[in-house]
């Protein structure tokens, strides 16, 4: 719930309904393809946390090439991270846009501000539990609303027909919406950021405490593997929440935004989304549109920052800035992370104020993340990963194939782009 909690938001609503306004249903091969082949490469990640009991950057620091203090990929994450924080800056801007709509009287940068207190306030004062009863509400909220919008939209043929989502099937790329589909690639499914999450939500969930160190005995195996498929348990059921959730979302970009012309935009970003509701379930929806647009942007500002925060602090741990076993240490450098990961979205929004592209701009950082990660858990899988937990060799040539799809597509986005300019 907490891995759905954060990926179901500005990917979801922004940047996937964006996309189906801007190309209609031609494109959502695209939406199936990123969805299915992400776990995968997430499942070896969390594998190897719980055979070594390390967390995602420690395990990534061991891959070999260029260092300044850490590994080359972990600067690469931390790139990416400045670049995603443009996205959670949108979410800010999306919620606050909202409840601008819904109490004028407010200023919408007040909005912000309040908003930015609020995160602080429940991230400095609370632990995991609080993330994931959050994360369940959040979740519940919006997907299953959103998932009865898309079925209502099925039986309305001024915007919806089967030939049309028999097209999007097909494994072409219309010319328009090419930077719009790099972004959605790299950030519906598990994003690339998602996938340096999993494996600190796995520590924070106890998986790999309860497994212990390694020993060569039957009795660990056993645990390992009995940990092992409690989390592809998880996996497979947040890989059926977000899937739902984001062709729910694709659907109604491409059927009804795009049926009526519209694309969102910066200002005008929450009254063109709500149609997806307004026009599927009726005009007394938009109410309930204002309220799940709050509780999916609003829920992924907290669940991404959650993360990031405890993922910061580790990279301050894998610097030198403490020691591995101290916990208050590691508790403060998290909470300096929650400050800055929360500050400075809020200061990106005030300076580029547009939701659509900051999401779009995060999202693309993110897909060229992708590929790094895939080799990242190639190389995991066959250079770090005890023997008596390596996967099966369907798994195994899984894995591969998806860490070289991810190559091929991001090779094949940069194509694409390259020829248009």
């Amino acid at each position: 719930m907490v891995l759905a909690a954060s990926i179901v938001g500005s990917g979801e609503l922004i940047a996937t309904t964006t996309l189906g306004a801007q190309v209609g249903y031609s494109a959502l091969w695209i939406i199936v393809l990123s969805c299915a082949i992400k776990p995968v490469v997430q499942a070896e990640l969390g594998r190897y946390t719980i055979a070594s009991g390390e967390t995602g950057l420690e395990a990534l620091d061991h891959l070999p090439g260029p260092r300044l203090g850490v590994s080359w990929l972990l600067w690469a994450w931390a790139a990416m991270v400045l670049m995603t924080l443009l996205q959670i800056g949108a979410m800010f801007g999306g919620v606050s846009q909202v409840l601008t709509l819904i109490v004028p009287a407010v200023a919408e940068r007040a909005w912000v501000v309040l908003l930015l207190a609020l995160t602080l306030v429940l991230l400095l004062g609370g632990g995991y539990s609080r993330i994931e009863r959050l994360a369940v509400v959040k979740v519940g909220l919006f997907t299953l609303i959103t998932f009865l919008a898309a079925v209502v939209l099925m039986r309305m043929p001024q915007y919806f027909n089967w030939s049309g989502l028999l097209e999007g099937v097909q494994l072409r790329l219309p010319p328009q919406g090419i930077a719009t589909a790099a972004a959605v690639f790299g950030i519906t499914g598990v994003g690339a950021s998602e996938l340096f999450m999993y494996p600190y939500w796995c520590v924070e969930k106890g998986y790999a405490r309860f497994v212990g160190p390694r020993e060569p005995t039957p009795e660990w195996q056993r645990r390992a593997r009995g940990w092992v498929r409690v989390m592809h348990v998880d996996i497979l059921a947040s890989m059926v929440i977000y899937t739902v959730a984001t062709l729910a979302f694709y659907l109604l970009g491409a059927g009804i935004l795009h049926g009526m012309g519209v694309v969102p935009s910066a200002r005008d970003m929450i009254p063109v989304l709500s149609n997806i509701y307004t026009q599927t379930l009726g005009p007394w929806a938009l109410w309930v549109f204002y309220v799940g647009a709050i509780a999916t942007l609003y829920g992924t500002i907290f669940a991404s920052t959650a993360a990031h925060s405890r993922i910061f602090a580790d990279m301050c741990r894998l610097l030198g800035l403490y020691a591995r076993d101290d916990a208050a240490a590691r508790r403060r450098w998290r909470q300096i992370g929650v400050l800055i990961l929360a500050l400075l979205p809020v200061g990106l929004y005030w300076l580029f104020a547009s939701p659509v592209k900051m999401v779009v701009a995060g999202g693309i950082a993110q897909a060229v993340m992708l590929p790094m990660v895939g080799a990242g858990a190639v190389w995991l899988r066959h250079r770090r990963l005890p023997p008596e937990l390596a996967p099966s060799l369907p798994v195994t040539i899984a894995l591969w194939t998806a860490a070289s799809f991810m190559a091929g597509m991001m090779a094949y986005y940069a194509w694409l782009i390259a020829r248009q300019a």
